[in-house]
């Protein structure tokens, strides 16, 4: 629901245009379990009136089935969790979205979970925010999560962070408590990239601090929330130096027009302007600013164009065409990233994943886990694999340059998503943090090959009459499930020895058995039975 103007009734085309025009702030709850970020949403949106009847009316008659703020109270959080199971448990599972408007912005709130189970649903909902509303309990103080949701925050370059000291009605509104939680909060946060921080006292359940001022706590003499997100500065935390616009579609509706189309991931365009198409390195002059209200003059961030240009360069979807500030921007095929990984299935290093940066996609792998990131004490251990929720340090390789900044530069074309390959799911997400050193790179090791592959290199011997006609339909099934084999006519012990070296299983026919790692007579034995055995001895996986 909008805000309430005066102009929607006197003058809708004035009150539409006005709204169109107001700056929007994209922001995030989270925090530990049960510290309040539902309740505190539904209290933002019910004291601001911004709730229309019915909607409330179904939360009064939900709040009595579901809630859980007791007889005759209105469960405020049951605005926004609005999952079966969510109401079921009381917890927040999924990111959920709500939107309002002020007489001088608009939001977009994304309420996050507070379980470590679903960090991955925290990272999505946090990547698009200028700001986080991070909530503590006030009995308890600075949890795990609180630890975890501040530090992702910091990874994904959120600059501005209030601290919603929360439930100071079960506090006694002590200031004392306040103070404390505010000290270990500022203590941890030191080796943070937490530039701007807030911190308000507050009762989401009883609406202090929230929209109005609480009179219970007269010692607070900061702004209540609803005021400091109507006041806090954000246009500063926009790229205008570096002009980037990755192209997403080539507009081609007749001969005499071919535009560039795209979002302006950072910087301003100007008509005249010279612009580089990277990777090519090809250069041109911009003839015209399209978009669909017509030509402009200048282009800035976040705005979707397409440009035409006076030359007939080459430029593709995936390419990147960038301003005369070129100082920042790199083209490469390897780079070093912070990787939060969101799958069940462990991040293996030298798997073939296909990354997508902006709106490029190329395969690459996991080159190398520089180190595994505790996000409780920040501290770097050293890691083979990174599971569900982890956070690391890698290096990645790609099968083609990439166009990239820092992500610390430029969100846009600084970070980049993970997807599988074969179930086309989003599996990690990664800001980009630098290049890599390539005298720092290692050898190819027997567990690179091990992970690339999905097998161990062994030699395998079939016996038997059959061992000549299986040896080939083992190699092609093996083939088809994505492992690397070869069938070896020959008992050379050099040639065993290298198939082995180069991580692949090599198929012997009749070897004798004192060359080979595992032994099948082809007689007894079916394909799938030998297949089968492969993958219980785990010699593929």
């Amino acid at each position: 629901m909008s805000h309430q103007s005066e102009l929607i009734s006197t003058d809708i085309n004035a009150y539409l245009t006005q709204h169109e025009n107001k700056e929007l702030l994209r922001f995030l709850t989270c925090g530990n379990v049960d510290d309040g970020k539902s309740t505190l949403i539904g209290r933002l949106l019910h004291d601001s009136k911004m709730i229309y009847e019915d909607q409330l009316a179904a939360v009064q008659a939900d709040s009595v089935k579901s809630g859980t703020t007791g007889a005759g109270k209105i469960d405020l959080a049951l605005l926004v969790d609005g999952l079966q199971a969510e109401r079921e448990q009381g917890i927040t599972i999924d990111v959920a979205y709500r939107y309002f408007s002020t007489s001088t912005r608009k939001f977009i709130i994304a309420d996050t979970p507070g379980h470590e189970q679903y960090t991955r649903n925290m990272a999505t909902g946090a990547s698009t925010c200028d700001l986080a509303i991070i909530l503590i309990d006030a009995r308890y103080g600075v949890q795990t999560q609180t630890k975890r949701h501040s530090f992702i925050a910091s990874l994904l370059g959120i600059k501005h962070i209030i601290v919603a000291i929360n439930k100071m009605d079960l506090a006694g509104y002590s200031e004392a408590v306040f103070n404390s939680i505010k000290q270990d909060y500022m203590a941890f946060t030191q080796s943070l990239d937490l530039q701007d921080i807030h911190f308000i006292p507050m009762s989401a359940l009883d609406g202090d601090n929230v929209v109005n001022p609480s009179e219970n706590m007269p010692w607070f003499t900061g702004q209540p929330m609803m005021e400091l997100l109507n006041s806090i500065e954000i246009m500063s935390d926009r790229n205008f130096t570096d002009a980037r616009l990755p192209v997403q579609y080539v507009n081609r509706p007749n001969l005499d027009f071919r535009g560039f189309c795209g979002t302006i991931a950072s910087g301003i365009f100007n008509k005249g302007d010279t612009v580089t198409a990277l990777p090519s390195g090809k250069k041109s002059t911009i003839k015209s600013i399209v978009t669909y209200d017509g030509e402009l003059e200048s282009a800035f961030t976040s705005m979707a164009v397409t440009l035409t240009l006076d030359d007939e360069i080459d430029v593709s979807r995936g390419d990147i065409l960038v301003g005369t500030t070129t100082s920042t921007i790199t083209v490469a095929d390897k780079f070093n990233a912070t990787i939060v990984w969101m799958a069940d299935a462990a991040l293996t290093p030298g798997r073939q994943y296909t990354i997508k940066l902006a709106t490029r996609s190329v395969a690459g792998s996991v080159a190398m886990i520089h180190h595994r990131i505790d996000v409780n004490t920040l501290e770097h251990h050293d890691a083979n694999t990174l599971q569900l929720n982890e956070i690391g340090s890698c290096a990645i390789s790609v099968t083609a340059p990439v166009v990239y900044d820092t992500y610390k530069t430029n969100k846009g074309t600084g970070a980049f998503i993970i997807i599988d390959r074969l179930t086309n799911g989003t599996v990690g997400a990664g800001m980009i943090t630098g290049t890599v050193d390539e005298s720092l790179q290692l050898p190819v090791s027997s567990d690179d090959r091990a992970a690339r592959f999905g097998q161990i290199a062994s030699i395998v011997s079939l016996t038997g009459d059959a061992g000549n006609a299986l040896a080939y339909q083992l190699e092609r099934k093996l083939f088809d499930n994505g492992h690397a084999a070869t069938v070896l006519e020959s008992q050379d012990t050099a040639l065993m020895q290298a198939i082995k070296n180069a991580g692949l299983i090599g198929l012997c026919i009749n070897s004798p058995s004192e060359l080979a790692d595992v032994v099948f007579d082809c007689n007894q034995n079916t394909i799938d039975d030998i297949y089968n055995a492969l993958k219980r001895q785990k010699i593929i996986f």
